[in-house]
């Protein structure tokens, strides 16, 4: 088995070099050749942000999704799919997988992550995808170039838990794909949600089909059970959970996951919305009372990590409870545009100290690239800010000691001010939540296709004492490429 961390721990990365975050690009990497020859996807686009329109309406008159998995369920169930929901690749003691959140644009940003995932993930047993296999709507139609395609060459299989846009096709693509299950019955919904309801478009099989070849070796087929599924080893029990379109569970999934997690093995839960981000505890609520947290939390269970995607970044919060310390880790990192980093306040969330959250991209190269990439939307140059600028000023907002050491000879001018203040980075002197509205209403209309990406993915090693993390980068430049960075890496005792 490859030592990832011998090989690359010492390589450059962003908490390095500014050259290893990808800043100053000198030459492009090679995924440009393995996009097809496709129109670019982008959030700009008025009928994509339309074709997204369920998650307001659920949100408006009430999630369907669990209904909807309801019914998934049993018509798996009458196709004779174990209850247990279990699968099993054949594991031994010791083995590796990769783990790629929120990857699906079909566009530069998520082609950039796959040639250093097929070089680390070279060692790997499996890979999962957590959350948001496609966008904007999971539409079945879209797997050829952005699920088959960019992932032909990693020759072993791939599951997924879906994401809120998997949900905007009803489900539809994501249970054809990774369950080979046929389309559901339509039922209607009356009312204004069932009036403005995006419906499931119909899946051209033959196009489908032809796609499939392109992950056709015998090593990389797999079929899942269900949207959530147990990943059974020897070593470790691999719990995925499917938290819809908003987030909660329903009763038949709760039950579920209550009779999985008294399995006495340790268990990492991978989800689809993270349980901690930006400074905040979001525990997702079980129909019935209770939260998808306290089922983690709870010591007779044994979870050392829950792993949620949504968020398009990488950020580790390790929480004390009672004990033990769980690694709480967002990976949504995989392809699609980028949340930024920078607005995310000095930690304190679950006990958490600031020195001992991770985060990529950095916070200052965060700001950094987004103060760029608005400068020369808008037209604003007083917008713009260098890497070393945007470090410094970070570290003056957060109060923490630097990642990457800053230059001290930068002056954090009126304007370098005002810059952070605009993007979020820095309060403004009135009272206007900047930072909440950047994230929550400007991050799809800040996409773009050019390095650095600043993108992320997983490598998980298991042995029967430990679980190793490492969280890789990808920016789109060469030299990262052919050296995938080592942004940050935990060892959790498994004994």
């Amino acid at each position: 088995m490859v030592d990832v961390a011998a090989e690359r721990g010492k390589r450059s990365s962003s908490r390095t070099s500014e050259e290893g975050a990808g800043w100053r690009c000198q030459q492009i990497g090679s995924y440009k050749g393995l996009r097809p020859n496709t129109d670019t996807f982008s959030w700009f686009h008025p009928r994509t942000l339309w074709r997204s329109r369920n998650e307001i309406l659920a949100g408006l008159f009430g999630d369907p999704s669990g209904e909807v998995r309801r019914r998934w369920m049993k018509e798996q169930r009458a196709r004779g799919v174990d209850g247990d929901l279990r699968i099993a690749p054949g594991l031994g003691k010791s083995f590796n997988f990769l783990l790629l959140g929120d990857p699906g644009e079909g566009d530069d940003s998520q082609y950039a992550v796959v040639p250093g995932l097929l070089q680390v993930g070279a060692d790997t047993s499996f890979a999962v995808i957590a959350s948001d296999v496609i966008y904007p709507t999971g539409a079945g139609n879209e797997y050829p170039d952005k699920f088959f395609r960019p992932y032909k060459d990693y020759q072993a299989p791939i599951y997924a838990i879906p994401g809120n846009h998997d949900w905007y096709d009803g489900l539809g693509g994501f249970m054809r794909v990774f369950c080979d299950a046929p389309p559901l019955k339509p039922r209607p919904d009356r009312g204004l949600r069932g009036l403005l309801w995006r419906k499931p478009e119909p899946i051209d099989e033959d196009t489908l089909a032809a796609a499939r070849k392109l992950r056709g070796s015998p090593a990389q087929q797999a079929v899942q059970p269900a949207p959530y599924w147990a990943i059974e080893s020897e070593s470790l029990l691999i719990v995925g959970v499917d938290t819809g379109i908003r987030g909660t569970i329903d009763a038949e999934q709760t039950a579920w996951l209550r009779r999985t997690s008294l399995d006495p093995r340790p268990k990492i839960l991978i989800t689809g919305k993270p349980i901690y981000t930006r400074n905040v505890h979001k525990p997702s609520a079980l129909e019935g009372g209770g939260t998808i947290d306290d089922i983690v939390r709870d010591p007779a269970h044994r979870y050392v990590a829950a792993i949620g995607g949504d968020v398009h970044n990488y950020q580790r919060y390790p929480v004390r409870v009672g004990d033990r310390v769980i690694q709480y880790i967002v990976s949504g990192g995989a392809g699609a545009f980028m949340h930024a980093t920078h607005t995310i306040g000095r930690v304190d969330v679950g006990g958490v100290h600031e020195d001992d959250f991770k985060c990529y991209p950095l916070r200052g190269d965060s700001l950094s690239f987004y103060s760029q990439l608005y400068a020369k939307r808008l037209r604003m140059r007083w917008l713009c800010l260098t890497p070393a600028e945007a470090a410094c000023i970070m570290a003056d907002r957060i109060k923490n000691k630097p990642i990457r050491e800053i230059d001290l000879t930068v002056t954090i001018t009126r304007r370098v001010r005002w810059a952070a203040r605009v993007l979020g980075a820095w309060p403004m002197p009135f009272r206007l939540p900047v930072g909440s509205v950047f994230h929550r209403y400007l991050s799809e209309l800040s996409d773009w296709d050019t390095p650095p990406f600043f993108k992320s993915f997983l490598h998980l090693e298991v042995t029967p004492a430990s679980l190793t993390i490492r969280c890789f980068a990808a920016t789109g430049c060469l030299p990262q490429e052919l050296d995938p960075p080592l942004e940050d890496e935990v060892t959790i005792s498994l004994v």
